[in-house]
């Protein structure tokens, strides 16, 4: 038995469903997060001020490691190779998260949390599409289009707006 043109192209598009739906289900779990980053806005700033900045972002990340921990040795063993083996540049984030928490510790009692996350937003998103257009880190290249300016000048205009509010 033969298979038809129509059975190829349903073959073909099968994984792209598992994709959708795994997109769909991370979409509010990505959005989440971002709540999160609110409240740990909103906590930080004036945990930072009782106790100083570096020592708040300091306990944040104590707590956080030590979750982690808990959650890799309740997880098993990991896949892929070991620490020394990667490249460097990749551990940059390493750096990244603890200046992106003393920023925040320092900013938010000074600008409030909407105004700080919003900034953040627009740093992320400006960065974000930078990275895709140029495929940087190894990730796919996606263009900016028209539609991801548009994108870009809203939330440069919600920056605006809610620093005016």
């Amino acid at each position: 038995m033969q298979t038809s043109s129509i059975d190829t192209a349903a073959q073909a598009s099968a994984p792209a469903k598992p994709k959708t739906l795994l997109r769909l289900l991370l979409l509010p779990l990505v959005i989440l997060a971002g709540m999160g980053l609110s409240v740990e806005a909103g906590l930080l700033g004036p945990l930072g001020e009782q106790v100083g900045h570096l020592w708040a972002t300091l306990s944040i990340f104590g707590v956080g490691a030590a979750i982690l921990l808990l959650l890799l040795l309740l997880s098993g063993p990991q896949k892929g190779p070991a620490l020394t083996e990667l490249p460097r540049w990749q551990l940059i984030g390493g750096f990244l998260g603890p200046m992106y928490v003393v920023v925040l510790t320092l900013a938010t009692p000074h600008i409030g949390i909407a105004m700080t996350m919003i900034a953040i937003l627009s740093g992320q998103v400006g960065k974000s599409v930078l990275i895709d257009h140029f495929g940087w880190f190894g990730t796919a290249r996606k263009r900016v289009n028209g539609e991801r300016w548009i994108a870009l000048l809203l939330i440069v205009v919600a920056l605006v707006l809610i620093s005016r509010g």
